[in-house]
């Protein structure tokens, strides 16, 4: 906070919208920016709707003990009339030792409030909720740039993408981002930070296996263990993948439709299977099967370390299918 003098102290703020992240945040940048001016501040919080007339004249007339107050209104649309008319007095003529600050939702109600605060030259801090995407990818690049980093509009749009609209997780998306890379955040560091960290489940470390994608399968089942998903769906996956690609293998040539009703599964789940079977050879096929046994017969009890087993399943498909191809 520094360069921030008694002077540059705006007398009046209006803090108008709606996003609770935005309000929140601009209660403790003035907080922080009065207590760097006096550390010994007094600051007050109230509620609108339950401020008397007599309390807010107490705490707006001059201290006989001197020092910084800082009076932070809460709902100011739920104000009386009574106290609206002594606040919109008190603004046109304010004490220099004293900052009011004002939270107002900026809807229909109170608006007289609101618009008195602003012609009586409240400095306005916009809290809107965001509703176009357009200002979703001003807010991410704005919070990397807050956060020391820099980031262009397409690594934005893949971080919301990602990540969803919800501004408090965009914020502690970007702030992590930013900690964890040199700070230049381009789309393809978004993609590689967040690949398999969506939607995580049994099946995506599976799909990743089967056509040899290990660094990808890892990944996959490493975050999906850290967020919590039981190792037993992950191990039946894994499974369930190589019995399906073997199904379809030893089903012949034919259109994922043709096949359908013959083995009994959905077109798509055989033309997955189908991709994910190139280069397996049917020996490479019977080793991953006897793998991926023994991996559900330690994940189902016979193991002390789950974790390891599923690792171990991995590498060791991987290596069937490698095997295959030799």
């Amino acid at each position: 906070m520094g360069g921030v003098t008694p002077a540059s102290l705006a007398p009046i703020l209006l803090v108008l919208g709606d996003e609770e992240l935005l309000a929140t945040r601009a209660v403790t940048e003035a907080v922080a920016k009065v207590r760097s001016v006096d550390p010994e501040v007094d600051v007050r919080e109230y509620q609108a709707s339950a401020l008397t007339v007599g309390e807010v004249a107490e705490m707006l007339s001059p201290s006989l003990f001197g020092g910084r107050r800082l009076l932070i209104l809460r709902s100011g649309q739920d104000a009386r009339k009574d106290l609206v008319a002594a606040l919109l007095a008190y603004a046109k003529n304010p004490d220099p030792e004293v900052q009011l600050l004002v939270l107002h939702l900026g809807g229909a109600k109170g608006k007289a409030f609101a618009d008195g605060l602003r012609a009586a030259g409240a400095t306005v801090v916009p809290a809107a909720k965001l509703k176009g995407h357009r200002d979703r990818v001003a807010f991410v690049r704005d919070e990397i740039r807050r956060a020391g980093g820099k980031c262009t509009d397409d690594a934005a749009e893949a971080l919301i993408a990602a990540v969803g609209n919800d501004l408090r997780e965009l914020a502690a998306a970007c702030s992590q981002l930013v900690a964890d890379t040199d700070g230049r955040i381009s789309a393809e560091a978004v993609s590689r930070y967040y690949r398999g960290r969506v939607e995580v489940t049994g099946f995506t470390v599976a799909d990743a296996t089967m056509v040899g994608d290990v660094p990808a399968a890892l990944e996959a089942l490493r975050w999906a263990l850290h967020v919590g998903v039981d190792p037993v769906p992950i191990a039946d996956a894994l499974a369930d993948g190589v019995r399906t690609v073997a199904r379809v293998a030893s089903a012949g040539r034919g259109s994922p439709y043709q096949l359908a009703s013959s083995l009994g599964m959905p077109a798509w789940k055989i033309e997955r299977a189908q991709r994910q079977g190139r280069g397996w050879t049917p020996e490479g096929l019977v080793r991953a099967m006897q793998v991926a046994a023994a991996c559900n017969a330690a994940v189902k009890g016979g193991s002390d370390d789950r974790a390891y087993a599923l690792e171990r399943a991995v590498f060791s498909v991987a290596a069937a299918r490698q095997g295959s191809t030799r």
